[in-house]
């Protein structure tokens, strides 16, 4: 009997972790505009991010494989990040010294554009704070959850995997 991952008794994937399973873009790619990550670690049939991808940059063999993307081919569309079914996609994009991480958003309220909204990480922990610069909401987006783009310090790129939206 194999052993089970860390990541799946946690719930969660580290980005070390994930690193041990797909290569990450460089930063020189980070920098040329939005681009898909997968942190999808498992391999369970489901396709929908390869079906999608107007540019065959989600490569799969097999339904059955983990997703991995060529850097080089992704236009940055995140249509993968609308129709994972697991909301395991993210777009990453290095600009000037902050970042901008698009990711779904399943939670209420859904946030404004230029909203401030406190960032979490992967364990959803509160980490900083974050301003939204793009929000495509469920009756837009191509599967069932709003999407957002979040700005933020570049440090906390690869941390956040959501945010908590504080109205008074």
């Amino acid at each position: 009997m194999s052993e089970i991952p860390e990541y799946l008794r946690k719930g969660y994937i580290e980005i070390e972790e994930l690193k041990k399973i797909i290569e990450l873009p460089s930063e020189e790619r980070l920098r040329k505009k939005p681009v898909a990550i997968p942190e999808c670690p498992q391999e369970i049939p489901c396709a929908p991010c390869r079906e999608i991808c107007p540019t065959d940059a989600v490569i799969m063999e097999n339904v059955n494989d983990i997703p991995r993307v060529n850097y080089d081919k992704c236009i940055g569309c995140s249509l993968c990040v609308q129709i994972c079914p697991g909301l395991a996609f993210f777009m990453v994009y290095y600009k000037g010294n902050k970042a901008r991480v698009t990711m779904p958003h399943e939670l209420l309220p859904i946030p404004s554009v230029g909203e401030e909204v406190v960032l979490l990480n992967r364990v959803g922990e509160e980490v900083g704070k974050g301003k939204v610069i793009t929000v495509v909401p469920r009756e837009k987006s191509k599967g069932d959850t709003p999407i957002i783009t979040v700005e933020m310090p570049i440090e906390l790129a690869w941390d956040v995997r959501a945010v908590k939206v504080v109205r008074e």
